[in-house]
C-alpha cells in the first residue's frame, strides 16, 4: 500500500496564503545571509583577521546588539507596514554580508557584523510577529517548522556553493556574491503586497504584562543557551580540533539535511503534545549535550553533539507558540519585539564574558550552558495553556 502523503486541509490552505509564500521567500534569504556569514566567520576571523577567542566573543556580543534593540521595531512600524520592514531588513542583511570580506580586521568585522545583524534580527522580529498574526494556534507551529525546513534547504545550498567555490574564490568574493543575491531578493519583496485587511490592529507601543512573566523568562534563558551554541560550539571545532572551512561547511550541510526533514515534524509535535512536553525534552537533553561538550576529547564527537544541539535548537519555536495561546492578539507585534530584546539581554553579555572565561578554561563555558538548561527545564514545568493544562 503506498504511503499516505495527503496534506492536512488546514496546512494546504496555508500554502495558498500570499503572506505564507512571502515569508518563506524572505526566510530563505535571511537564512542564506546568516549561513554565509556563519560558515565563513570563524575561519575568516582566524585566517584573515587573526582574532583570538576574547575578540571573537566580543564580536559575537556586538552581533546581538541589534537583537537587544529589536523593541525599536515597535516604533518603526508606525512609519511603515511590518512586511515592508521585513523587506528593508533583508536589504541591510544583504548589504552587511556583501561588504564583510573587505574589512579583515577586528574593528572592520565588528562594523560589518553590526550592519548584517540589524537586518537579520529585525527580519526575525517581524517574521515572528507576522506568522503569529496571520496563522492560528493549529497552524502557526507548522508554519514555523516549514520556515525552518526551507531555511535548512537554503543552508544546504549555501554550504554546497561555498564548498564548490572556496578553492578558487577569495573570502571577499564569496561574501560579495551572496550579499548581492539577498539585495536582489529585497528589491523583489518591495514590489509585493502580501498583507490582507481585517486583521486585528496591533499595539504600537511597548507592552509588559505580569501574565507574560514566564514567556519573558523562558525567552531570556533561551538567549543565554543560544549564544553558547552559536558563539562557541563551532569555534571549539575550529580552534581546538582544527576543522577546516570545508569540513565546517560539510557539517553544516549534513546538519541542515537532517533539519529539513525534522523541522515540520517538530511543529506538528508542538500541535499534538503541547509546548510543555516539547520544551521539557529540549532542555532535559541539553543538560547532557552541553556537559558532553565540556569533556569530549575528539572532534567527531563534538560534531555529533553539534548536530543534536541544532535539532533541539529548533524546539524553541514552542516559546513563541506558547505566547500565542496565552497572549492577547493585539499584543503580538510589540510582545515579539520586546521578547526579542529580552532574549538578547543575555545574548549581548554572554559571548563577551564567555570569551574571557574561554581564555581560562573553555569547559566552564559549556558547563555554564548546562546549568542554564537545568534552570529552563524546571521553568517550563510551569507552562499552562488552554489546550494542555
Amino acid at each position: 500500500m503506498p504511503l499516505n502523503r495527503t496534506i492536512h486541509p488546514a496546512f494546504a490552505a496555508v500554502k495558498q496564503d500570499h503572506m505564507y509564500r512571502y515569508l518563506v521567500v524572505l526566510t530563505i534569504a535571511s537564512m542564506t545571509g546568516l549561513q554565509t556569514w556563519r560558515t565563513l566567520f570563524n575561519n575568516f576571523s582566524v585566517e584573515m583577521a587573526h582574532l583570538q577567542g576574547n575578540q571573537v566573543g566580543i564580536i559575537q556580543g556586538v552581533r546581538e546588539i541589534p537583537g537587544f534593540l529589536a523593541l525599536l521595531a515597535i516604533f518603526v512600524i508606525r512609519l511603515m507596514p511590518e512586511h515592508r520592514l521585513s523587506a528593508l531588513s533583508i536589504f541591510f542583511l544583504g548589504f552587511g554580508v556583501a561588504i564583510t570580506g573587505f574589512f579583515p580586521s577586528f574593528s572592520g568585522i565588528m562594523l560589518t557584523t553590526l550592519v548584517m545583524s540589524f537586518g537579520f534580527h529585525y527580519y526575525e522580529t517581524t517574521n515572528q510577529s507576522l506568522t503569529l498574526q496571520y496563522f492560528d494556534v493549529q497552524t502557526a507551529p507548522w508554519v514555523f517548522g516549514k520556515q525552518r525546513s526551507y531555511g535548512s534547504v537554503a543552508n544546504i545550498v549555501v554550504g554546497i556553493i561555498i564548498l564548490m567555490v572556496t578553492a578558487w574564490l577569495a573570502y571577499w568574493q564569496i561574501y560579495l556574491m551572496m550579499g548581492l543575491v539577498l539585495i536582489t531578493v529585497s528589491f523583489w519583496a518591495f514590489t509585493q503586497k502580501p498583507s490582507r485587511k481585517h486583521l486585528i490592529v496591533q499595539h504600537k507601543k511597548m507592552i509588559f504584562r505580569k501574565k507574560y512573566g514566564l514567556y519573558y523568562f523562558l525567552t531570556f534563558m533561551a538567549g543565554a543557551r543560544r549564544q553558547v551554541f552559536v558563539a562557541f560550539a563551532v569555534f571549539l571545532l575550529v580552534k581546538k580540533f582544527d576543522f577546516s572551512v570545508q569540513t565546517i561547511t560539510a557539517l553544516f550541510v549534513l546538519n541542515n539535511i537532517i533539519n529539513f526533514f525534522l523541522s515540520p515534524l517538530i511543529g506538528k509535535a508542538i500541535i499534538r503534545f503541547g509546548e510543555r512536553k516539547v520544551l521539557s525534552l529540549e532542555y532535559g537533553s541539553l543538560i547532557f549535550i552541553f556537559s558532553a561538550y565540556a569533556f569530549t576529547k575528539t572532534g567527531w564527537m563534538v560534531a555529533v553533539l553539534y548536530i543534536f544541539d541544532h535539532i533541539f535548537f529548533n524546539f524553541s519555536i514552542a516559546i513563541r507558540t506558547y505566547f500565542q495561546k496565552v497572549g492577547d492578539t493585539k499584543d503580538i507585534a510589540p510582545s515579539m519585539a520586546v521578547g526579542f530584546t529580552i532574549n538578547h539581554i543575555a545574548a549581548v553579555v554572554i559571548p563577551a564574558i564567555g570569551g574571557l572565561i574561554w581564555m581560562v578554561d573553555y569547559r566552564m563555558v559549556f558547563l555554564g550552558a548546562a546549568f542554564f538548561s537545568l534552570i529552563s527545564f524546571f521553568a517550563v514545568q510551569l507552562i499552562r495553556t488552554p489546550q494542555h493544562v
